[in-house]
């Protein structure tokens, strides 16, 4: 729904108005900023309308949705971001860090309800997580700091490795977090950690081929919606490669990754959803608590294993939350 025209003499002034008194169309309208692209979402996006459902909105029956995708291109954020808060939008729903960020630094007045794989305070995005000030509240599933748990994970498929590796997506502002985090783990079992940044699909077999040069056996994978857009290369390059990754989203495993652990993203857009709901129904942001997980799964791909000739240990096994076959 585009309405530009009606309302490009009070883009200015309108952001400039003390919270609360957001002029919004009879029909509510949402904005949807993505930095991913909608044909590797429609799962996620589908999870996303699932909340917006529970909690009494229905696309095109008593919501509209204005949807921008970066198309893995960060960069492009700041101006989809600028170009929706001209719209005379109800509530913002951004789906990643980066998507988080462009739009805050776009509007102090439209409720923005977030999906971050980081802390969100840490991230400048909210001040409080049990009472966010301002525009701002969401879900952070914290994926971004399981670096300690995913490298411990590793080390128990490769008992005797003394290095391993990090990936990480430079262009994303959550890769400085994972960095650190990974690091004080490896520091603190003892091994090296090697960090290598991919911020384009062409850095990925370079990569691979480096780690199998320097008998690097195995690799944490950061969290970054560009990666995931990607999985199924990566995937393939490191069975090529014989490197074993361990993935933060169970989507990995399910496409024949070997090992994942975090939690589950369709749960967290469907979270999302139903807080968007709640705006809509008149609750502010600052009532809303940041959401976070409960739980933390564990997938291993024994058909994967199979093909790298590993044996997975029994106890792990065990603790794990769903094996595939």
């Amino acid at each position: 729904m585009r309405r530009r025209g009606f309302i490009a003499g009070l883009a200015g002034a309108a952001l400039t108005r003390p919270f609360g008194v957001w002029a919004q169309p009879s029909t509510p309208v949402i904005g949807f900023l993505s930095s991913g692209s909608p044909n590797l979402r429609v799962a996620l996006t589908a999870a996303f309308r699932g909340g917006l459902m529970q909690a009494g909105y229905v696309e095109g029956q008593n919501v509209a949705i204005e949807f921008r995708w970066a198309e893995d291109h960060y960069d492009r954020l700041p101006a989809m971001a600028a170009d929706l808060v001209r719209a005379p939008l109800a509530v913002i729903a951004a789906m990643t860090l980066p998507a988080a960020l462009a739009a805050k630094a776009e509007t102090t007045v439209i409720p923005i309800v977030f999906f971050s794989g980081g802390d969100p305070v840490e991230d400048g995005l909210v001040s409080s997580l049990s009472r966010p000030s301002g525009n701002l509240t969401g879900v952070a599933l914290y994926l971004n700091r399981l670096g300690a748990k995913r490298l411990e994970l590793l080390r128990e498929l490769l008992p005797a490795a003394r290095a391993f590796a990090l990936m990480v997506n430079p262009t994303n502002q959550n890769a400085a977090g994972q960095i650190a985090d990974a690091e004080a783990a490896a520091r603190g079992i003892g091994v090296q950690l090697r960090v290598f940044q991919a911020a384009s699909g062409s850095d990925f077999p370079k990569i691979f081929a480096t780690l199998a040069d320097q008998q690097i056996e195995g690799m944490i994978l950061g969290a970054d919606p560009f990666f995931r857009s990607l999985r199924n290369e990566l995937i393939a390059l490191a069975e090529r490669r014989r490197i074993l990754v361990i993935y933060y989203d169970r989507e990995y495993a399910a496409d024949g990754g070997l090992i994942s652990y975090g939690n589950r993203i369709d749960d967290a857009y469907h979270d999302v959803g139903v807080y968007v709901g709640k705006i809509l129904k008149g609750a502010a942001p600052a009532d809303l608590p940041v959401a976070q997980p409960t739980k933390f799964e564990l997938v291993i791909n024994l058909k994967a294993a199979k093909a790298f000739g590993l044996r997975v240990p029994p106890t792990l096994l065990a603790r794990a939350d769903e094996v595939i076959e």
